[in-house]
């Protein structure tokens, strides 16, 4: 059988991932679609988690991340699983600025799926990953966790907490030689970024409102100094050269791809 040549094996760094096991949460569409298509590209066996039923023969286990035992279930019926990718996000759908403007009750869903969904996702795979002696878990999070974004505080605040998750579980897990990074989106083409467009233009008078590309056109003027939208297929080479022998001294970081909007000093 002919293995098969990845994206960055093809450019001549071979990654060494052909045989390995991944499980992507949230791999049905946008930058998780391309994630498990970057890690099959690789050699690997990619097994799925996601609200929305597959098509073809992917292997995919069908659930919500906020429950627990169908996730305990996943994880114990792919005991070979190295490496976990949770791409999983969702906003309150509404302008938050100023934060008053939302409910209280606004939160807990934003809360439920993007913190705790990926502290389920960690206490099902840590176990096995732990006794394995070996592997790592990616948590997809935001630019919006690391500057206080005032669009929709409570992804705002979730994403936030997740680094801080992703730190502690780096800590716990380094000396059982498995790795925690989290992944840092800027802007993206995607669902969400939709809904954050959506959202905004709800909250102006009619004469105001633009359409998605010419609001998307001038927002990453604004924000990137690179000027440039970042793409799925970007998230997908960083993901797989983050699970490689060549990451192997890389955990606990939170990796920006987002055109310089993040910018520490």
């Amino acid at each position: 059988m002919v293995k098969p040549v990845g994206r960055i094996q093809a450019l001549g760094m071979d990654l060494k991932l052909a045989g390995k096991e991944v499980a992507v949460i949230g791999a049905a569409k946008g930058i998780g679609k391309a994630i498990a298509d970057g890690f099959r590209s690789e050699g690997c066996r990619v097994v799925e988690f996601d609200r929305e039923a597959p098509s073809g023969d992917i292997e995919r286990a069908v659930g919500d991340v906020t429950n627990f035992e169908a996730l305990n279930a996943f994880a114990k019926s792919n005991p070979e699983v190295e490496h976990v990718v949770y791409c999983v996000g969702v906003g309150s759908g509404k302008f938050g600025f100023p934060f008053w403007r939302l409910e209280p009750s606004d939160w807990s869903r934003v809360l439920e799926i993007n913190l705790i969904g990926a502290a389920n996702v960690a206490h099902a795979f840590a176990p096995q990953l732990a006794e394995n002696g070996r592997g790592s878990f990616q948590f997809f999070v935001s630019v919006a966790g690391q500057i206080g974004s005032q669009t929709d505080p409570p992804y705002s605040a979730a994403k936030a907490g997740l680094i801080n998750f992703m730190q502690c579980a780096a800590k716990d897990l380094a000396p059982y030689g498995v790795r925690a990074n989290a992944i840092s989106p800027g802007m993206v083409k995607t669902e969400l970024n939709q809904s954050v467009w959506a959202a905004g233009q709800a909250n102006l008078p009619e004469s105001e409102r633009e359409s998605y590309d010419a609001w998307a056109e001038s927002k990453i003027k604004q924000i990137a100094p690179l000027g440039k939208w970042q793409t799925p297929a970007e998230f997908a080479s960083l993901s797989v050269f983050l699970a490689s022998e060549h990451a192997r001294n890389i955990t606990g970081q939170t990796l920006n791809i987002d055109g310089g909007q993040v910018m520490h000093s």
